[in-house]
């Protein structure tokens, strides 16, 4: 299994980037928060707190967020939808989306898609060469990758990859909030954390297919309903 991209992976180097990811995680917490307002009983809520922690999100804006959701202060509603669709050189690439108007978003997408040599799939598209995994990307330097494996491992996670000076671990769903707690425990601390569509398989891409699938990622990910991209396909040097 390879890495790849979310919106809320790795913090952003300018504080634009960094606002957008706010504001996108601000989001997430608002329709988890809908069933529920306290993260101890609402799994959801406490798997976007926990990633917004992650992501060094303040306090006061996690818990107005959490306010929104549950209605006890005014904000919009949004609307949780996830798009399939093709890539250059027949990658998949799955976009998990919040929006408060579906007729905007929609078409802002597929013109995405279009301009950057890929197409909008119907449902069920793509969808099935993906699983829904725990993730978490731990920097590897003042930790070892021993460490996070003999952590990892013992707390029930399925697997660890180290890849480019990271350890990325993979546990169940229903393991993650447990694996977390462990790794936290430990004194580890994450890059990125969170449920991921993981691809069942990979393909590799080179030359314009690359450059091309990369930026239409990037701009996937730039579009303000876009909450998550994930596709399944590596890119060779």
């Amino acid at each position: 299994m390879g890495r790849h991209a979310t919106v809320a992976g790795r913090m952003a180097a300018s504080s634009a980037a960094r606002g957008r990811i706010f504001t996108k995680l601000a989001r997430e917490i608002m329709v988890a928060a809908r069933t529920g307002s306290d993260p101890s009983f609402n799994s959801k809520l406490r798997l976007a707190v926990d990633r917004a922690r992650d992501n060094n999100m303040p306090k006061d804006v996690i818990e107005r967020a959490i306010k929104k959701g549950a209605g006890e202060l005014e904000g919009m509603t949004f609307e949780e939808i996830t798009y399939e669709g093709y890539g250059p050189g027949g990658s998949a690439i799955l976009v998990e989306v919040l929006t408060d108007n579906r007729n905007r978003t929609n078409p802002e997408l597929r013109k995405i898609f279009t301009k950057h040599s890929g197409n909008m799939g119907e449902i069920g598209s793509v969808a099935w060469m993906f699983k829904k995994k725990g993730l978490l990307d731990i920097a590897l330097g003042a930790v070892t990758e021993d460490k996070v494996m003999e952590l990892a491992l013992e707390a029930g996670a399925d697997d660890v990859v180290v890849e480019d000076g990271f350890a990325t671990v993979y546990t169940e769903p229903t393991a993650f909030a447990s694996v977390r707690d462990a790794l936290v425990a430990g004194g580890l601390q994450f890059d990125k954390a969170g449920l991921e569509m993981v691809p069942d398989t990979r393909v590799s891409l080179k030359g314009d297919n690359a450059k091309a699938a990369l930026e239409l990622v990037e701009k996937l990910e730039e579009q303000d309903d876009v909450q998550a991209v994930y596709y399944n396909f590596d890119v060779e040097e």
